[in-house]
C-alpha cells in the first residue's frame, strides 16, 4: 500500500499488531484489501447521495438530519 500511514500505537489497542492497519468494524487487517473495501463503500454513498440528496430548507432541516 502507497501512502501508508505508520500509527504509534505500542499496546496495539487501535491497530492489528500485524499489519499496523487501524481496527476496523470489517476486522479488515490487510491494508490494500481495506482500501478496496472503503473506496467501494464511500462510492456507494456518493450514489446513494447523488440520487437522493439531502434537502436543506434551513437550520431545523440541518437539526434534524445532524446526531
Amino acid at each position: 500500500m502507497s501512502n501508508a500511514y505508520k500509527y504509534i500505537d505500542p499496546d496495539y489497542t487501535y491497530t492489528d499488531p500485524k499489519s499496523g492497519v487501524l481496527r476496523n468494524l470489517l476486522d479488515v487487517s490487510n491494508p490494500d484489501d481495506l482500501i478496496f473495501i472503503e473506496s467501494a463503500t464511500v462510492t456507494k454513498r456518493i450514489k446513494e447521495l447523488y440520487d437522493n440528496p439531502i434537502k436543506i430548507i434551513g437550520i431545523e432541516s440541518l437539526f434534524a438530519i445532524s446526531p
